[in-house]
């Protein structure tokens, strides 16, 4: 039995040590803040609650395989999932409105050839095909299996692209492939606005974020009820049950180290604790901006071309008057010009209208009565803003222009607001340590958009989490928690997930 000391309580740490729990590990979890979860927060005010985090889950497989490895309690037993119909309803700036049904590739493809015409479903639906076999190729190497010390394979871009034009070059971004195989600014919005949510800009992300959608449309979305925090209280409750050791509250300042192997964690407060094993779930990038881990930071870390600069600003509006039967939980509604709300995030500012995600859950737990509703915006924006500006200054202008948008989605939604709570990347700064949001793992880009692997660059020392292998989202945060647990487990010999 080894002592196993945990970094951090979000999902991927916590997923972790459930699993070393119940392969009979001594487990101990240190977290700076005063509550588990991480990333998946909660925010309570007047009767009306909200999620800080993601607010619907894909692929809950990955959660229904954590808690039948660490019990006998299926998933749900703990939660209560419930699949959202449809799963999203897009308002584009033409005007253009389509509700897309959940997990029906047919009902997908008949609702978009009614709304955007003829030919733009078989589109589409050839796009997802493709899709599919981008899937097929990477999933096992990329998700369910340890990342390799060479990771060249990765390099080449799994997305079997239509080679078109005179010279027969395939499109080798996302954003080229809507331009050059969906051929329709609306359906090139619906694409791009899967990599935006990750924080991907789609005219730099790989070929390969084609298999984002096509996770989403294949898998379906799911609700929580009681909202994701929800989820990560139920991670907790197992965790709990297996006899892992939570000390909240208390800050890691040092990854110890003794002859090249993490030996132990030095705290901000009490001694210093003596560890067999070393499990980091915290942003990567803190960990050696705050020389949590010593020595330069690995040349792995940030590969990503998104260079850790986009964040999320989130507003959160609780609203008189009740939920309409008809209204749709998620909605997005695009950014009139998608390149200008790039331009600007390149540039460090808040630029012209986001993209704004519209979250309204039929939830008689977010609300205080059934004559009010919760509902929760978020958009893609610098983690950081050029010139010296601070998001305390930008955040009211920005949320203005959020609500603005977001009237597409809830007409009369200005009238309706009682308060509203702004959320912006200095608060998740603050909260989790790092603003920047983490993307999934994706091929391609030459390398470029892999995270860093889960073994650290000391021996004993791994990373768990968004930040590490196979990255960013709830989902993906799963994953990694049963990679670090097969490779402590099983060692040399761990060759993924089952």
């Amino acid at each position: 039995m080894a002592r196993i000391a945990v970094i951090g309580a979000g999902m991927g740490a916590m997923a972790t040590a459930a699993r070393l729990a119940v392969a009979g590990h001594r487990v101990t979890v240190y977290e700076r803040a005063s509550t588990h979860g991480g990333s998946v927060g909660r925010f309570e005010r007047d009767g009306f609650a909200f999620d800080t985090g993601p607010g619907l889950l894909h692929l809950p497989a990955v959660w229904r395989d954590l808690f039948v490895k660490t019990g006998k309690e299926p998933l749900e037993r703990c939660v209560e999932l419930t699949q959202v119909d449809p799963a999203s309803r897009h308002v584009f700036a033409d005007g253009t409105d389509v509700r897309l049904p959940n997990v029906s590739r047919a009902g997908i493809l008949s609702s978009l050839e009614a709304a955007l015409g003829p030919g733009s479903g078989e589109r589409w639906g050839s796009f997802l095909g493709r899709a599919r076999d981008a899937w097929e190729r990477s999933r096992r190497p990329l998700l369910e299996e340890p990342l390799p010390a060479d990771t060249s394979p990765f390099s080449k871009d799994p997305y079997p692209a239509l080679r078109q034009g005179l010279l027969r070059r395939p499109a080798r971004t996302l954003g080229e492939i809507g331009t050059r195989e969906l051929r329709d600014p609306r359906l090139a919005a619906l694409l791009g606005s899967h990599a935006t949510a990750y924080g991907l800009d789609p005219r730099t992300a790989p070929a390969a974020a084609a298999v984002l959608p096509y996770m989403e449309q294949t898998f379906g979305s799911w609700y929580v009820k009681g909202g994701l925090r929800a989820l990560a209280d139920a991670v907790h409750e197992r965790c709990l049950a297996r006899k892992v050791e939570f000390v909240l509250g208390t800050a890691v300042t040092r990854v110890l180290e003794k002859d090249g192997r993490a030996v132990g964690l030095e705290l901000d407060r009490g001694g210093p604790v003596e560890a067999d094993i070393v499990v980091s779930g915290a942003p990567v990038p803190s960990l050696f901006e705050n020389r949590v881990v010593s020595g330069d930071r690995p040349a792995e870390w940030p590969r990503r071309r998104t260079g850790g600069r986009t964040a999320r600003l989130t507003v959160h509006l609780a609203l008189r008057g009740g939920r309409p039967a008809d209204a749709v939980h998620r909605t997005v509604v695009h950014a009139p010009d998608p390149a200008a709300e790039w331009d600007a995030i390149d540039a460090g500012t808040t630029g012209p209208r986001p993209t704004v995600v519209v979250m309204r859950p039929d939830d008689p737990l977010l609300r205080p009565d059934d004559d009010h509703e919760t509902v929760t915006l978020t958009a893609t924006v610098p983690a950081a803003l050029s010139g010296g500006r601070t998001w305390a200054e930008a955040a009211g202008a920005a949320a203005d222009r959020m609500v603005e948008a977001a009237q597409a989605a809830v007409p009369g939604l200005r009238e309706r607001i009682l308060w509203r709570e702004v959320r912006t990347p200095d608060d998740i700064r603050r909260d989790t340590a790092c603003a920047a949001v983490p993307a999934p793992a994706l091929a391609g880009g030459s390398g470029a958009f892999l995270p860093v692997p889960s073994t650290g660059p000391l021996s004993g020392l791994y990373f768990a989490g968004g930040w590490a292998h196979p990255g960013g989202g709830l989902a993906h945060a799963g994953m990694s928690g049963a990679l670090v647990a097969g490779l402590i487990v099983e060692g040399a010999d761990f060759r993924g997930s089952r």
